[in-house]
């Protein structure tokens, strides 16, 4: 009661009042929201869980099988014309999971970081439990100044293959989403000749994905 037995004015109370409820309601606003996305997280932990423990994804494996020279000339303008075909092995381990390779591949040889020859991997679907063997023909014609030019020409061909694949997984029936691979081999080939099978020490692919 105020003074003189009257009561407080009731408009204090009733703003007072308001705002106690606004507060409320966006605090349980607040925990709603939470609570959503919590589940929401639940349910697409759940639900890849799922997917990991019925397809049991693993990654393909790639291997370098051997080097065929069509042409392989050296030039009086420090150039090299180059033919190469590579013969890759790709092997698809999965029971539930098959591959795409689309368009879009790049394969380069490279010595010092210099461009000897370029190409593209064939387009191809490879199914569950595949083994894919493939050929990939690199053709061209590089420059390089006479130092590296003479060093070419002396040393043991060390270079490097690096390997760019655009692949999309099929999971079941569903086509997921489209990612680059890209492979790195490096090799040293002893007796570069045309016609004449070189003997070619490799290294494992290296791999790096992309999305």
């Amino acid at each position: 009661m105020g003074e003189y037995g009257r009561p407080p004015p009731y408009g204090g109370e009733y703003y007072y009042a308001e705002r106690r409820r606004g507060g409320n309601f966006c605090v349980r606003c607040i925990c709603c929201c939470y609570c959503v996305l919590f589940l929401l997280i639940i349910i697409l932990a759940s639900i890849a869980f799922y997917f990991y423990m019925y397809y049991k994804p693993k990654m393909p494996t790639y291997d370098f099988q051997s080097l065929d020279v069509k042409d392989f000339r050296y030039q009086p303008d420090f150039s090299v014309n180059a033919d190469l075909i590579i013969t890759m092995k790709t092997d698809n381990p999965n029971t539930a999971i098959g591959f795409i390779y689309g368009e879009g591949s790049s394969v380069n040889v490279t010595y010092s970081d210099s461009n000897i020859c370029t190409g593209k991997l064939p387009s191809f679907y490879q199914g569950q439990k595949n083994t894919t063997i493939f050929q990939i023909e690199l053709k061209g014609k590089s420059t390089f100044g006479s130092g590296l030019y003479e060093a070419f020409q002396e040393n043991e061909k060390n270079g490097k293959i690096p390997l760019k694949v655009p692949v999309q997984i099929i999971l079941g029936d569903i086509k997921l989403k489209q990612f680059n691979v890209f492979a790195n081999v490096t090799l040293t080939v002893h007796d570069l000749k045309p016609g004449k099978k070189p003997e070619v020490e490799h290294s494992q692919p290296t791999f790096d994905v992309k999305f």
